[in-house]
């Protein structure tokens, strides 16, 4: 009877451990078919060119395919509710930008956390944003368009790509550090932004290095300065805003990879180490520097480094979004 006992509470102890060696054995051979990262956004802009990039890099580290779905539609919000709905199982990825992971969760009212309800694998690239105006505005640097429009109060047309958008939320920015005020005037993207620009529509903008620097180039628009604390590579003859006289004006969107909340830490430390194997591809880094964007460094492509920056991120711009109002029903 005793022998037999003992039998019977082996078997169960062993029956009870299964499902955490199961569990450590699966996270040990993860990943064993193609993984699904979801991009918010459509084909073809800044957002889902990196993410494409980088689906392709995390191939060579992960051994399977990392397979891109475009999910669009609420600034993101719908893409991104998908991820936070997936099972935590690493099979389904987000990829995430500043609107997504900090201007949605003020803007909007989300079914789900933007802090809570996801696990950080890393920060990927960012870049700031140039401050840019057609030819006939009569400014010539950043100061005297400030003086313009605020001598010209709710005359000057400010084109963006929609409300909580970077182009938007740093034009509140702008008004509030300087008081001036002008019009928002709404586009689907910023390709009719600069053709609005080009065309006189209207007067300024906040536009990406992607979509603003070729205009730039050729000689079709003009820019007053560049959103971030230190030069554009890319464009080194731009101030920035704390040159240009408008100091503390930083507006630098970003781009990181998100998986559904607690799926296990091995599997997120996989996929973080072939985000870090990718951006240290010399490739890659050419790429994301075409797209005007720079990698953070090495100690900030973390989880726990996208998790502190996201925060702080949060901290400083939902007061700004709050206060000035700025809600999408």
């Amino acid at each position: 009877m005793n022998l037999a006992r003992r039998q019977f509470l082996q078997l169960a102890a062993g029956a009870t451990a299964l499902p955490a060696v199961s569990r450590f054995a699966w996270a040990q051979t993860y990943p064993l078919r193609p993984i699904t990262m979801i991009v918010p956004f459509g084909t073809g802009g800044p957002t889902d060119t990196i993410a494409r990039l980088m689906a392709e890099a995390m191939r060579t580290s992960l051994g399977q395919a990392v397979i891109i779905e475009n999910v669009i539609g609420a600034a993101g919000s719908v893409g991104m509710g998908r991820v936070a709905r997936a099972a935590p199982d690493g099979y389904t990825l987000g990829y995430g930008v500043w609107a997504t992971h900090v201007v949605n969760a003020a803007a909007y009212a989300l079914p789900y956390n933007v802090l809570t309800d996801f696990e950080p694998i890393s920060l990927i690239a960012s870049t700031p944003w140039l401050i840019v105006a057609k030819n006939a505005v009569p400014a010539n640097d950043l100061k005297g368009l400030i003086a313009w429009l605020k001598g010209n109060p709710d005359k000057a047309l400010v084109g963006s790509t929609g409300v909580g958008t970077p182009g938007h939320v740093g034009g509140v920015l702008f008004q509030t550090m300087t008081g001036a005020r002008f019009q928002f005037v709404p586009y689907r993207s910023s390709a009719p932004v600069v053709q609005a620009l080009l065309a006189g529509e209207i007067d300024m903008a906040i536009l990406d290095p992607v979509t603003s620097l070729p205009q730039l180039r050729a000689g079709k628009i003009k820019a007053y300065a560049i959103t971030g604390k230190t030069r554009l590579p890319a464009a080194p003859g731009i101030p920035t805003v704390d040159e240009a006289g408008l100091p503390g004006l930083h507006l630098t969107p970003w781009h990181g990879i998100w998986a559904p909340k607690r799926t296990p830490k091995d599997i997120i430390s996989k996929l973080n180490a072939a985000v870090v194997d990718a951006l240290a591809n010399s490739v890659v880094r050419e790429r994301i520097a075409d797209q005007g964007m720079g990698i953070p460094p090495r100690e900030q492509q973390t989880p726990d480094g996208l998790r502190a920056f996201q925060k702080a991120e949060i901290e400083k711009w939902w007061p700004i979004i709050k206060a000035a109002g700025i809600k999408v029903e």
